[in-house]
């Protein structure tokens, strides 16, 4: 076969879209008609009603759970949706509840020491599934990023054994702080720059302890957010071999507390950090021990993901897949205050959006080819675990999943000329999202925080690491009714004093006339990709693409059998 001309590849790939459109402007009124289904009265309501104090914030595990379960499937059976587990909506997910106590953590140099507390300089726990894990006199080892990538010609553990010892690590990639479009993606940041991948890594080099270095702007937000999601309660999914192979210690110590470490190992903080931007950068023994413990409550559990389908009427064996995580932080310690995380737009709005949409698809007359998953996912706020199970679970083949659609917190700002794209480029979804797009007006712009890595921090990321095309947006925030930065500004704002806090609230005052608009687009794009043929693809060089190309040769060879 001969090979094709480069040269020629816009021009096919511009009668795609023509050909698409084409097909859309058949079925485009009818689609759009159905998107009147999702309207502000609904969806205003659904959010009210997951954001309830009655649900108590929502926690896998606790009686929060219970009453969100019988919530979310009491909504699929009044949008007729079928279910998607055996006769039933839920597939269970197997947990582990680790809550730690007694948590400690010091470090030590000759007659020096430095004594850290929990919660205010420390948080520290374990995922391994025993009653207590410890480290006694480990030395610690500032190891740069933590990182271990031969495909950026980068190692930070090269030369060290990091066996028994501890690994003091800095949060995101180095590219961050250079900017360097060369050095991994610039301030792009990279599942390396993630700290579970640190904490993945600092296991596969035999670490005894991983210790991250909290930093506000590389992580993206404040240690309130890191205290808040550490303390109480930790969930993981139950292995075989009870996480034994995770470091015994992992966790984030604050700025400032790194800061007295380094001054203790007589070294300087922004010296070794201005080192460890640099290829080549070898770790560095710091001459410091350090001793860290704590006491294990463990339970193991059980959590669903919620799932009900839409059957296609053409290729019912073909699907489309929205997702939104349900869980949230539940309830604070104590007896004081409110102590309700209500995670109204973390994650109730995606939720809402879902059986919103599903709505929509129900009104859509005729129905879908492709058949239409929607999919309300658990410990998405434990490390995406949820999601994690499901595609090692998969209720429906992976290779026969033509898309995933993922919402994760809609900010009510207002109706935006834009829409954020996280992951800009990824996927030809995009081609669709922008032509539905356009007839609202409104462009697609490239994620504004992509130092965030929020990629990688939500649902969609366990899809795309199996190869699924997998599309999640975010509120835009160039608003048509406002002054300029007045999108940013009240984002901001929501980040700094209610992002995984109590305040995190429903509020009648809330403007979700864009949030509207969003899950429209959104369900224009599934809807375009239930009645096609075509399977979307990943962009040329995208990370995700070789394992999507595998699974496609699957999906082939069942088709020929």
């Amino acid at each position: 076969m001969t090979r094709l001309d480069k040269r020629w590849l816009p021009l096919f790939a511009a009668l795609a879209v023509a050909v698409s459109t084409g097909a859309f402007n058949a079925g485009g009124k009818m689609i759009r008609k159905a998107a009147e289904a999702i309207n502000a009265e609904g969806y205003r309501s659904q959010v009210q009603g997951l954001a309830a104090d009655e649900l108590e914030g929502r926690e896998p595990g606790t009686r929060g759970e219970q009453k969100t379960a019988e919530y979310i499937e009491k909504e699929f059976l009044e949008l007729g949706l079928q279910p998607a587990v055996g006769g039933d909506f839920r597939q269970d997910v197997e947990l582990v509840e680790i809550t730690g106590s007694q948590q400690q953590l010091s470090f030590a140099k000759g007659s020096g020491g430095l004594s850290l507390a929990y919660g205010d300089d420390m948080v520290v726990g374990t995922r391994r599934v025993q009653p207590s894990a410890s480290v006694t006199g480990s030395e610690v080892v500032f190891v740069g990023y933590g990182i271990n990538a031969p495909e950026y010609g980068w190692n930070d553990y090269a030369g060290v054994d990091m066996r028994g010892k501890t690994a003091l690590i800095l949060v995101n990639d180095p590219g961050f702080v250079t900017g360097e479009e060369s050095l991994f993606r610039g301030r792009a940041m990279t599942y390396h720059g993630r700290w579970t991948y640190k904490f993945e890594e600092a296991a596969r080099q035999g670490a005894a302890a991983a210790v991250i270095v909290h930093e506000t702007a590389p992580a993206s937000y404040d240690w309130g957010v890191v205290r808040n999601s550490w303390t109480g309660p930790q969930f993981h999914l139950d292995t075989p071999d009870g996480n034994a192979g995770r470091s015994a210690l992992e966790g984030w110590i604050t700025e400032a507390r790194a800061r007295q470490l380094m001054e203790l190992a007589g070294q300087d903080f922004d010296s070794l950090k201005a080192a460890a931007v640099r290829r080549g950068f070898r770790a560095v023994p710091l001459g410091v021990t350090a001793t860290g413990s704590v006491r294990n409550a463990v339970r193991r559990k059980r959590s669903p993901n919620f799932a009900g389908v839409m059957p296609g009427k053409d290729r019912p064996d073909e699907y489309v897949v929205y997702t939104a995580h349900w869980d949230h932080l539940g309830l604070a310690p104590g007896t004081e205050g409110d102590r309700v995380y209500n995670g109204a737009v973390d994650n109730a709005t995606g939720v809402a959006g879902i059986l919103m949409i599903a709505r929509a698809f129900r009104d859509m007359l005729p129905g879908p080819s492709r058949s239409v998953l929607f999919l309300a996912v658990t410990a998405e706020e434990s490390g995406l675990l949820g999601s994690e199970f499901y595609v090692a679970h998969p209720i429906v083949p992976l290779e026969k999943t033509a898309a995933v659609i993922n919402i994760d917190a809609l900010q009510p700002l207002g109706r935006a000329k834009d829409l954020e794209v996280v992951g800009f480029g990824a996927s030809d979804l995009e081609d669709l999202l922008a032509d539905a797009a356009r007839s609202q007006g409104r462009s697609l712009v490239p994620d504004s925080r992509p130092e965030a890595g929020r990629y990688y921090r939500s649902d969609q990321f366990n899809f795309a690491k199996a190869g699924v095309p997998a599309l999640y947006v975010k509120s835009g925030t160039t608003l048509r009714d406002e002054p300029a930065g007045t999108g940013r500004a009240r984002l901001e704002e929501f980040q700094a004093a209610r992002y995984h806090k109590p305040g995190d609230q429903y509020d009648e005052s809330w403007d979700v006339a864009g949030s509207i608009e969003d899950l429209r687009l959104l369900f224009e794009v599934g809807a375009r990709v239930a009645n096609s043929e075509s399977w979307p693809e990943w962009r040329e060089g995208n990370e995700f693409r070789p394992v999507r190309e595998k699974s496609a040769k699957a999906r082939e060879t069942k088709a020929d059998d």
